[in-house]
């Protein structure tokens, strides 16, 4: 037994922030200390609050440590290891009580709304130990399964649980399953949709780095309610330690016997294998995703037939993403009606957001579906940073659409989502404030799609080019208003004829800030202004006399010699040098330089 453990998280943002050299520093100071068999040092996976890394947390005091620094290691060890004193100075102040003790994470506004299901185990355990998984129940799923169950009474008690797949669509689980089951075929595959290619989404990926047997087990459990013996988990090369910690997992389960043949002595036989993805964000649908496997260029394929009829290497398959699997073996141990209690009553369970964009907590988060938006934004991300005005949310990444204030108390669901326009998606949430230009945003999402569109189908090649263009022409402030109907025209037109997803979602973001925020594109066009300051070309710097000192340190600095005046004087900026760099405005210490 050791009277400490100190958990580092290991997850990549805070990997990036040097969390292993942290984990590195303890490691060596312990061992000096000579107090190995008293004190034990682990890496776990991402604890959710990234906007406070790199993290590490201390028990039996339950000391959360934030925005830890390799130097702060020998502090550490000298005040709280060896003299029992915390260091207050480095705690996660929301979790320090009135009476100056420590409050549980749970209690904290970021973590108390919060409810773990697919997360459960990320920032508890060693994700490189089978061990440790092993001991919070892992495996003991699978186990049942293979010698309590059938495969339809899986199938029976993942449909009941009401799962949806938490990649984007919402498709049922046990629905997906059952076709698959009944397929018939001597060959079937289970597959993992680990590309996860959305700006500003990491759920996948963490879960991945922090708890990866969680998803072996699911799918060697989706294996047997179909039939099958061979899986592939496909994830994209740029997620290194995601992939790493699941080489390290795929390999201690066929040590154990969890993966290969006649796992629990049942005669069920599975196997698992790892596909890299080249970051293509069309490989996230499903039939691209499984033509890429194949070891071909990842375009997708017609449907009907579909993948769990004639799939991968054409025989019946079934793909889930990685937050889906994760849930299942909790599914199984806990019961349909558990899981069933959670949500509402279309959207049961939880779902993991990636908090993002202009918000205080930027984080991972998992929440009961039905949790509105202004409780995710306020309540567990801690609003707009700096006092600024929550303006939209986009969720579902290029193929959602952006969610106005006004609608701010919508409770999260597959249906209420596609009602107000957007989409779950694999579940990115980025937050804008009043700063931010929603046709910029627009345009943002539109760029994104047309470089990552496979050109495979000529609605989506050409269509999402043309479309990108007309957006051009607005923050340009070249438009005519019969622009703005011909823009919303082609997007139907994109959305009914493209092949696969990624064209029919990809006008979603168009489609949303024109409905929501017409007066927008109304001001680009008409006015020639854009109202957030943001769009380059109609953009006019100009100095308020009043406040203008002359002291000329505008224009000492601005690089093309657009500012002219004399000392104690007002300056004035011609606008036809000004490049509209913005040196000026930053360097002006009076305010006296607005955008106009």
């Amino acid at each position: 037994m050791f009277r400490s453990h100190i958990l580092v998280c290991g997850g990549t943002g805070c990997t990036s922030g040097n969390s292993m050299k942290i984990y590195d520093a303890l490691v060596e100071r312990i061992r000096k200390e000579g107090l190995e068999n008293e004190v034990h040092v682990t890496k776990t996976g991402c604890f959710g609050l990234c906007a406070l890394g790199p993290i590490m947390i201390v028990y039996p005091e339950g000391a959360f440590y934030s925005q830890v620094k390799v130097e702060d290691v020998d502090e550490i060890i000298n005040e709280h290891i060896i003299k029992g004193r915390i260091v207050t100075r480095l705690l996660y102040m929301e979790t320090v009580s009135e009476d100056g003790g420590i409050k549980a994470l749970n209690d904290t506004n970021f973590y108390k709304k919060q409810h773990r299901v697919a997360l459960r185990n990320c920032g508890v355990i060693n994700p490189e130990k089978i061990e440790e998984y092993i001991a919070y129940d892992g495996y003991e799923a699978l186990g049942k399964v293979l010698t309590e169950m059938t495969p339809q009474d899986v199938i029976d008690v993942i449909s009941k649980s009401g799962l949806r797949g938490r990649g984007g669509a919402g498709f049922p689980t046990g629905r997906k399953w059952q076709f698959a089951k009944n397929s018939v075929g001597k060959k079937k595959y289970v597959c993992c949709n680990a590309d996860e290619g959305d700006p500003g989404a990491f759920m996948d990926r963490s879960i991945l780095e922090g708890d990866p047997h969680a998803v072996i087990e699911a799918m060697a459990i989706a294996a047997y309610a179909i039939g099958s013996d061979q899986g592939y988990i496909y994830v994209r090369a740029e997620y290194p330690i995601a992939v790493q910690r699941l080489t390290i997992a795929i390999k201690q389960a066929r040590e154990y016997g969890l993966l290969g043949k006649n796992i629990f002595n049942s005669g069920f036989n599975f196997d698992l294998d790892i596909r890299l993805g080249a970051g293509a964000f069309v490989c996230g649908e499903e039939t691209a995703l499984m033509t890429s496997i194949e070891g071909h260029r990842g375009e997708p394929r017609p449907r009907p037939p579909f993948p769990a009829v004639k799939g991968l290497f054409g025989k019946p398959t079934i793909l889930n993403n990685v937050e889906t699997y994760a849930n299942i073996p909790q599914i199984i141990l806990k019961g349909a009606d558990w899981f069933a209690s959670m949500g509402t009553e279309k959207s049961r369970g939880t779902k993991v957001f990636a908090l993002g964009g202009k918000i205080h907590n930027t984080g991972l988060v998992e929440i009961p579906m039905g949790t509105t938006m202004r409780e995710i934004i306020y309540d567990i991300g801690g609003g707009c940073p700096n006092g600024k005005k929550f303006k939209a949310a986009q969720t579902g990444g290029p193929s959602g659409g952006c969610i106005p204030a006004h609608l701010i108390d919508t409770p999260i669901d597959y249906d209420n989502l596609i009602a107000i326009g957007s989409m779950m998606g694999s579940g990115g949430l980025i937050v804008m404030d009043e700063d931010n230009c929603m046709v910029d945003i627009a345009k943002f999402f539109l760029e994104f799609t047309v470089d990552e569109s496979c050109g495979k189908c000529t609605a989506c090649r050409i269509g999402t080019k043309r479309l990108y263009e007309m957006l051009c022409k607005v923050t340009d402030g070249t438009a005519t208003m019969e622009d703005l109907d011909k823009m919303e025209e082609l997007c139907y037109y994109i959305k009914e004829n493209s092949l696969c997803g990624l064209g029919q979602t990809a006008p979603n973001p168009v489609l949303s800030t024109l409905h929501y925020f017409r007066d927008e594109y109304e001001a680009h066009v008409r006015d020639k202004r854009c109202p957030a300051g943001v769009c380059k070309k109609l953009l006019r710097y100009q100095i308020v006399a009043d406040k203008c000192k002359g002291c000329t340190l505008c224009a000492r600095n601005c690089p093309v010699g657009a500012i002219s005046g004399t000392v104690k004087e007002p300056h004035v900026i011609d606008p036809n040098k000004c490049i509209k760099c913005g040196v000026c405005m930053e360097k002006c210490k009076f305010g006296a330089i607005i955008k106009a």
